[in-house]
């Protein structure tokens, strides 16, 4: 008995389809978590693809490095940029303004005191009030006479 003749492209799920896209991706070397995109490594990052105008930031999952890769207008690729990043503690910053006040690499030797501030405004109060004692001086001294 005779089988009947169908086109190759009907019902033969064998046979590729023509209008099925026959694009497979391939695997990257990248990934993408929590709005982050991992890279590994320097030549991963230089063939990420770019969009027009636009940049991005890789991290790079093989050391402490992260870059920046754009492009222009046109879609040349720019320059990649590379940065190396460390990890800082904040235990050397102050905890107070208490201690800001007594850190010892501040000199506080060119400021004065509350106390000598007063001292000075009450002096040059008087001494408006008295145009005769102006140029005289509490310790005595006398400024230009």
């Amino acid at each position: 008995m005779a089988m009947p003749y169908f086109p190759a492209s009907y019902a033969n799920p064998y046979m590729p389809q023509m209008y099925q896209n026959q694009y497979i991706p391939q695997q990257q070397t990248q990934q993408q978590s929590g709005g982050l995109t991992w890279v590994q490594g320097i030549e991963a990052a230089k063939s990420y693809p770019v969009s027009a105008g636009q940049s991005i930031l890789l991290m790079d999952s093989e050391s402490n490095s992260f870059f920046i890769k754009s492009a222009d207008a046109s879609g040349m690729p720019l320059p990649l940029r590379v940065f190396d990043y460390t990890e800082r503690t904040i235990n050397n910053a102050p905890k107070t303004a208490q201690e800001t006040r007594t850190d010892p690499s501040i000199d506080l030797s060119a400021y004065v005191t509350r106390d000598e501030l007063e001292s000075r405004i009450s002096e040059i109060m008087a001494s408006k009030r008295n145009p005769d004692n102006r140029n005289d001086r509490k310790d005595g001294q006398n400024n230009g006479k």
